[in-house]
């Protein structure tokens, strides 16, 4: 979820081609972690660049390619009768790259998300004074008066038959996979039962820092493999005596599991069996071990889950010498982890596994109510550094899934189902994700580009809006990229996009539909490299040079209908503190009357058609702890950024859900204390144990999953 835009230049960083290499006791000095030292802004670590996204500020972005913001029609705004006459103008293909328009012709399915009916000016279940801003140097979890926190469950805490209590002198990678992963990311919590007692918690584990989790006797080798187990997915059975009371896991649970970066997974779509997904051990191309760098997700009608696979690419030693390598960022440079030691296939320099990375940048589908189930990589969404996904339901029933790239200058994608949702038939309805359409957008500004100055400021209409289209990369079983296959748009969208002329985007982050309304949010989280040398420059949809705190942004399907090929947009957040930078914009809400905010990330909605925004480096202009803020989308009270919570030093906040008619909220704690060391610790959260590493308790952070309450 995390890659750090806040750097100078793309050379300014110092680099060293052996910098993830693991030392020689089998443990990572700090100084080989951090290429990006010296170069983060506000609260954001230098070490969280290292693990999470191999620091790939620290280097070129992988897209170099020209297309940039649509310009062809010179100098002119597109109107909404300009766009929808081209969009009518024939049903005629789109010429890949050219300036040409092609469109085919929701309310969301009723249930889907928090509630019925539309939301009210920011009438919220959950009233609470914003706190204050939190210092970055605090290691507390803060919550507003009136509510109260505790975790739900932490790493290492045993959820499967054998699993014991935590002890982190003696871990072991058969016990980990047992137990609760590592660094949650994106969170959700399904009720299973009419009295609201029982419910299934399901939760991403993204990434690991093993000097803060082991201590320095532990075998190299084992560390590497209890790293890999640590990773994945984890879903464990809740319960709780009434609504509104707190829950609590149930250890060895009927439908508790882990999976790993060694689970199986089947590949499905276009692309299974396909040469480009074939290796040594899987000359089929359909079961690939394991999924790795789980970032946001999603959870469908039908009850399961959709995670993203991120930052893949820093798993993987490659030969990095093909253009499709180098724009997933695949190198030459040992992986992040060093897991080629112990697993040929994260080698993909040999001809065994060349085509191990190939296999992943999925969207994930995990059952969440079948242990027993085998998960899917859906290759119909595309390859890329998904962020997460979420699905509606269209008028036609058709499944939409909308999904971000998570990369300065990369792109936001749309897939449509080829079947229909029947809520009736859940077993068809796990097939949906497998076959479909996939498209990319494209935005359009309806502003001179002479008020687009690269400032923020807004334009004369007062409002960054316009219109754009989805342009098709795959359509009815056909490649519309010219020159690819099916199969090669799917292993290699990003490329396919670059052809289709897609608006490259300032990081593409969480994208969420509302259940009240149907529009569709997106996060931009930031991008300081927009507008320098070399670099894309601003359009109205990316409008802020060297954005280091990012925007959301607000998209209106045409005639309220998921499947159309025209959309509406505007800018809803301008993100940042207006204390120090004037530069924001809160919907036309006072800049002064706002809790400030940076580097939106995560979204969800209350039932009452709120947003809810978690953020990962807020923000940029002071060192400020990270949090979870409410904005309403209605009203006198549209834009009004409260802030919920924060969460502790070195932490951000991940994966929000919001129960708030039974007064809960949850979110996953995500690398607390990531800039310590075993022997220097630098977070005590949850449990804030004042011990010594070694003696009784472990006296250092455990990433968790918290739930708020009233109190």
């Amino acid at each position: 979820m995390t890659e750090l835009s806040d750097i100078q230049t793309d050379t300014a960083c110092p680099s060293c081609s052996d910098s993830s290499a693991p030392a020689t006791d089998g443990r990572r000095t700090m100084l080989s972690l951090l290429p990006m030292a010296g170069h983060t802004r506000g609260k954001r670590s230098a070490v969280t660049c290292a693990l999470k996204c191999d620091s790939a500020c620290a280097k070129p972005a992988p897209n170099t390619s020209d297309n940039g913001y649509f310009r062809d029609i010179a100098g002119k705004a597109l109107s909404r009768r300009h766009a929808l006459g081209l969009a009518g103008a024939g049903a005629v293909a789109l010429a890949v790259g050219s300036s040409g328009l092609a469109a085919a012709a929701s309310p969301l399915e009723a249930g889907l998300a928090a509630g019925h009916g539309h939301g009210h000016g920011g009438r919220t279940k959950l009233p609470f004074k914003p706190i204050s801003a939190v210092a970055a140097t605090e290691d507390s979890f803060v919550v507003p008066q009136g509510y109260t926190w505790e975790p739900i469950i932490r790493w290492g805490d045993p959820i499967l038959p054998g699993g014991v209590p935590f002890d982190v002198n003696n871990q072991s990678a058969e016990m980990q996979a047992l137990a609760w992963g590592y660094n949650n990311d994106y969170t959700d919590v399904i009720v299973t039962n009419k009295a609201g007692t029982k419910a299934l918690l399901c939760c991403n584990n993204e990434y690991v820092n093993p000097d803060i989790m082991f201590p320095p006797d532990l075998d190299a080798t084992e560390q590497l493999r209890i790293s890999m187990a640590a990773h994945g997915f984890g879903i464990v059975e809740l319960e709780r005596s009434a609504p509104g009371e707190k829950w609590s896991y149930v250890p060895s649970a009927p439908k508790n599991r882990r999976i790993t970066a060694s689970t199986p997974f089947e590949i499905t779509g276009p692309a299974a069996g396909s040469d480009l997904v074939k290796t040594a051990a899987d000359p089929t191309g359909t079961v690939a071990l394991g999924t790795i760098g789980n970032c946001a997700g999603g959870t469908t009608p039908w009850g399961t889950i959709l995670s993203g696979e991120e930052n893949f690419n820093g798993y993987f030693r490659a030969n990095g010498t093909s253009a499709e390598e180098k724009r997933y960022g695949l190198t030459d440079a040992a992986s992040t982890y060093g897991w080629e030691a112990i697993e040929p296939r994260f080698d993909a320099r040999s001809a065994d596994y060349a085509n191990e990375p190939n296999r992943f940048g999925y969207i994930v589908e995990i059952d969440p109510t079948d242990p027993t189930s085998t998960p899917r990589k859906h290759t119909m969404l595309g390859r890329l550094k998904h962020e997460g996904a979420n699905v509606v339901i269209a008028k036609n029933r058709k499944v939409v899934a909308y999904t971000g790239d998570d990369e300065r200058f990369d792109y936001l994608y749309k897939f449509v189902s080829k079947g229909k949702y029947n809520p009736n038939n859940r077993k068809k309805n796990l097939d949906l994700l497998t076959e479909g359409n996939l498209y990319v957008a494209r935005f359009h500004g309806d502003s001179p580009a002479t008020e687009i100055d690269g400032t923020g400021t807004l334009p004369s209409d007062g409002r960054f809006d316009g219109y754009g289209q989805w342009v098709p990369l795959v359509v009815d079983g056909r490649s519309k990229v010219a020159g690819m296959s099916v199969e090669e748009v799917l292993v290699f969208t990003r490329l396919a996009a670059d052809k289709a002329g897609a608006t490259k985007m300032d990081r593409c982050e969480d994208v969420e539909p509302s259940p009240k309304t149907g529009k569709v949010y997106v996060a931009c989280t930031n991008n300081s490299q927009r507008g320098t040398t070399g670099k894309a420059g601003v359009d109205e949809a990316n409008p802020r040079s060297t954005n280091r705190d990012g925007h959301v942004i607000e998209i209106t399907e045409d005639d309220g209908d998921h499947t159309s090929r025209i959309f509406r947009w505007n800018i809803v957040i301008v993100a940042g503190d207006p204390s120090v930078n004037e530069s924001t914009y809160f919907a036309g809400y006072p800049q002064d009357k706002v809790s400030p905010i940076s580097c939106p990330d995560n979204l969800a909605f209350d039932s009452e058609g709120n947003l809810w925004i978690s953020t990962d480096g807020q923000p940029s202009s002071i060192q400020k702890a990270d949090g979870l803020f409410k904005v309403p989308l209605e009203g006198r009270e549209r834009g009004h950024v409260q802030q919920f919570l924060a969460v502790p030093r070195d932490a951000e906040t991940c994966g929000p859900v919001i129960h708030d008619r039974d007064g809960s909220v949850f979110v996953a704690v995500q690398h607390p204390g990531e800039d310590g060391t075993w022997e220097s610790q630098n977070s005590l959260f949850p449990d804030y144990v004042d011990g010594t590493p070694g003696k009784g308790e472990f006296a250092g952070p455990r990433p968790s999953v918290v739930q708020v309450l009233k109190k």
